[in-house]
């Protein structure tokens, strides 16, 4: 969900820029354009996080093999 939020609101920020550039007035404002980016990159980010904490969990489910059930330590040093 994260990814498609910054996917959309990149898309915003490219058509507004197209706007201006074909010779009309911009629909938003520099502010305006600097908060799009932010928000996206917010998203983008918080998507990124995700992604990897989603891989570690994964990662580290495969690694207990449940017949082996959980490690002692019968180092008695």
């Amino acid at each position: 969900m994260p990814y498609i939020v910054a996917l959309v609101l990149v898309a915003m920020f490219t058509v507004n820029v197209t706007v201006s550039a074909l010779g009309n007035a911009p629909a938003v404002g520099n502010v305006a354009e600097m908060v799009i980016l932010l928000a996206a990159a917010v998203a983008y980010s918080v998507g990124i996080l995700r992604s990897e904490a989603r891989e570690k969990t994964r990662k580290e489910a495969d690694e207990t093999d449940p017949a082996e059930g959980p490690s002692i330590n019968t180092d008695m040093r």
